[in-house]
């Protein structure tokens, strides 16, 4: 092949790679509103355990978005979190997906816990990688990794490689959960796959991943975000002998699903009147969440200090999102609940 065949197919491969990243950092976002909701939702001083893991799942998945974009960096590419269809309109479904079950907005129950179960599925053994119309998020990283792989081997890496190092968010940068990895080639792309794909489905088609545990009766291991959320389905914990094939065995807890604010799902703030007192609660959370947004963009592209104010935004935000789904509808039954979506 000659010179000229062989960079432009190596600008093809590179160009489906962010593609391919992109679209990463599309999934890892669109998993937290709905976590974030369920959190929040749950009134204060009960089903603490459930609480304690929303939120760390919550978290990680802040992590898997950095580390997404750390990835797209490195190859050249530019992670976008301010074009118009970023933040979706929910209901939605799990972008580049071939899984169409409907993603809410809506208070902690059974059904929300079944539609997280569906997101954080594990891959099935022998599961095929797969970019697009994908089952499992692995297919998909298992797809990046054997892209980024092929590119390597046929062009060299330091060709494929090619981002500006000074847009990695670094580990002082960032001081959400988990450990950020700097991404400067092949192996460190990996151990970053391999970070996001384990805390959410479990390594090596296991319970767990390979982090310290914080909950339950793990012995010492991290459960991966499918067998979190099941812990919480089942209303007990998994023990370290535990399988992916098995129920969990270990201590039970209490949850109860009617000690949560009863918000409206998928609440559209465009069906209030403008200048309503509603309206102008919906419009503020929606532009505080939009900053927050802005705010990542801003660090993964070009001001690594803006890490720092989107992680301090995201738990500010707590108090204005617990305001709203105080607040009644009227004498709907309902509470208010939360619209992250841009556009109004």
């Amino acid at each position: 092949m000659s010179s000229t065949k062989n960079d432009k197919h190596l600008e093809a491969g590179v160009k489906k790679l962010r593609k391919w990243l992109q679209g990463a950092i599309e999934v890892e976002h669109c998993t937290i509103p709905p976590y974030f909701t369920a959190w929040l939702s749950i009134i204060d001083g009960s089903n603490q355990e459930a609480s304690d893991i929303i939120k760390s799942v919550m978290l990680e998945e802040m992590l898997h978005l950095t580390l997404a974009a750390n990835l797209l960096n490195a190859v050249g590419g530019h992670p976008d979190l301010i074009h118009p269809k970023f933040i979706p309109r929910y209901p939605t479904t799990l972008p580049h997906s071939g899984r169409h079950f409907p993603i809410r907005i809506e208070r902690f129950s059974k059904k929300a816990l079944e539609t997280f179960k569906k997101i954080e599925r594990p891959e099935a053994k022998g599961a095929k990688p797969k970019a697009g119309e994908f089952k499992t998020i692995d297919q998909f990283y298992a797809a990046v990794g054997q892209l980024m792989d092929d590119l390597c081997d046929q062009y060299g890496e330091d060709r494929v490689f090619t981002g500006d190092r000074q847009l990695q968010i670094q580990p002082e940068d960032y001081y959400g959960s988990g450990d950020l990895v700097v991404v400067i080639g092949r192996d460190t792309a990996h151990q970053a796959i391999s970070t996001i794909v384990d805390q959410g489905e479990g390594a090596d088609h296991g319970i767990f991943d390979d982090d310290h545990n914080i909950f339950g009766d793990g012995g010492g291991k991290e459960l991966a975000h499918y067998y979190r959320f099941n812990e919480i389905y089942e209303g007990r914990h998994y023990k370290k002998n535990d399988t992916p094939n098995s129920k969990p065995s270990g201590k039970p807890f209490h949850v109860d699903y009617k000690k949560v604010y009863p918000i409206k799902t998928d609440i559209d703030r465009r069906k209030y009147p403008k200048g309503s007192e509603i309206r102008k609660a919906l419009d503020e959370f929606a532009s505080c969440y939009g900053e927050l947004i802005r705010a990542l963009h801003h660090a993964f592209n070009n001001d690594r200090s803006q890490m720092t104010a989107a992680m301090a935004r995201m738990f500010s935000l707590r108090n204005q999102a617990v305001a709203l789904m105080r607040t009644p509808i009227g004498n709907s039954g309902e509470n208010l609940g939360l619209d992250f979506t841009q556009q109004a």
